[in-house]
């Protein structure tokens, strides 16, 4: 890119004010500088409405002109405006596959992402690692996701031990970890470190001897789960004799964990379980679990919990989750999903699956169903084959406008309101008979 675009750039993103781009520093400039920014740094600007959006307003030449400018804010002087630029980039990379301008950039990528985690603080940290997970996404597995694993491994897994540093971040920095080892590792013994890591965090959740019955949550609650959902994901790829030492070891103490106060560790805690049983059957049809009629207790206490003191909304989310882990625990059985995105559908049959396909949906929003139909990497952990082709008109009769979205959307609502009327007034006439 020459002098003369870069100006330009930077003058189009920044709302049409020319300013210099400033080196990176420690040092954060002014909050005004971020006002410049705001036409970018809204996550949502890019993503909300997904690839057809980007397809619309804009050629792949015009998205790449504005990725460059990101990129080259990635290296400003104000923190806010580097968070801003790593929120840019991963929500057009979580919406669009551009193989080809990654792999060209990827090293200048991870050197920025890299910077950010190593001279940033929270936010921006986080950010640089949610860039991170997408842009191994996008690369899938080979040398170049090897080699951004190698550079920001040891960075991501020092900012998850650093107990100074924002839960947040360290959160971002473990699903990053995970997903990131998932996509590139090729090293057994890289795989079993980072499943060593993750487990030293969320095992601090486990009850102790000790303690009394119910684990309670701290601050740390938080990092606790995502270590533990990322651990989870990785015992999938493991080989047979690691899964059962891993099995010995947490099989009778990640039960604990199902009375723990907060309904986001119990629901990781019992989907978990689920998939340990899983693989646990995977490897022996017969397997036997000792402690099967206390932890079939448990599961059936929590799939009809009534607690007065608990949240409806924590109640009813947690309910109709335990339902489905009790079913798979005692009956084997799971309750079949279905995705649709395009043309096709993904039927999700097992829990591996349905964890996997959460981690992604996690790491990538709403531009999943779009990786789902265009990125190899998904395709093939998924066994969906090759990418569908489809011409320019079946797409175009694929997409719904926002205004034809807009007028379902209305039409619903007013149905749900019309049949939720009704229902009031048969109430009411019940009340005035009796």
């Amino acid at each position: 890119m020459t002098t003369k675009s870069l100006t330009f750039t930077v003058f189009y993103l920044l709302g049409g004010q020319h300013r210099n781009v400033q080196p990176f520093s420690d040092e954060d400039a002014s909050i005004e500088t971020m006002s410049h920014c705001s036409g970018y740094s809204d996550p949502s600007s890019f993503a909300e409405d997904g690839p057809e959006v980007l397809d619309e307003e804009g050629s792949q030449e015009d998205l790449e002109y504005k990725l460059k400018g990101f990129i080259d804010l990635t290296l400003d002087k104000s923190a806010k405006t580097r968070q801003a630029a790593l929120e840019g980039i991963k929500n057009v990379l979580a919406s669009k596959m551009l193989y080809e301008f990654i792999l060209e950039r990827r090293m200048t990528l991870t050197d920025s992402i890299e910077r950010c985690l190593k001279k940033g603080k929270g936010d921006e940290q986080r950010a640089a690692a949610a860039l991170a997970s997408v842009l191994c996404i996008q690369l899938g597995p080979g040398i170049e996701s090897e080699e951004v694993l190698k550079t920001l491994g040891p960075i991501l897994k020092k900012i998850i031990c650093d107990g100074a540093a924002s839960i947040q971040a360290r959160q971002t920095c473990a699903t990053c970890f995970g997903v990131c080892c998932f996509i590139a590792t090729d090293d057994i013994t890289e795989l079993y470190s980072t499943l060593q890591c993750l487990e030293n965090i969320f095992t601090k959740s486990y009850l102790k001897e000790k303690d009394t019955n119910v684990v309670c949550s701290t601050p740390t609650t938080a990092l606790h789960i995502s270590s533990l959902l990322v651990w989870t994901l990785l015992l999938t790829i493991c080989p047979i004799n690691e899964v059962k030492k891993k099995l010995e070891v947490h099989f009778h103490k990640l039960p604990s964990l199902l009375s723990s106060d907060d309904v986001n560790m119990r629901i990781a805690a019992g989907e978990s379980l689920a998939l340990l049983f899983e693989l646990a059957r995977g490897i022996e049809s017969d397997f036997f679990y000792e402690d099967m009629e206390s932890l079939t207790q448990m599961l059936r206490a929590l799939a009809t919990d009534g607690n007065k003191h608990r949240a409806k909304v924590d109640k009813r989310k947690q309910r109709s989750v335990f339902r489905d882990i009790l079913r798979a625990v005692e009956e084997r059985d799971f309750p079949t999903e279905t995705v649709k995105f395009g043309p096709e559908r993904m039927y999700i049959d097992c829990w591996v699956k349905k964890h996997t396909y959460d981690t992604f949906k996690e790491v990538l929003g709403s531009g999943m169903q779009y990786h789902l139909q265009s990125n190899e990497f998904l395709r093939n952990v998924f066994e969906l084959g090759p990418p569908v082709m489809l011409d320019a008109a079946t797409l175009k009769t694929m997409k719904i406008s926002r205004f034809e979205r807009h007028l379902y959307n209305s039409a619903a609502f007013k149905a749900r309101t019309k049949a939720r009327s009704k229902c009031r007034d048969k109430r009411a006439d019940v009340g005035e008979f009796f």
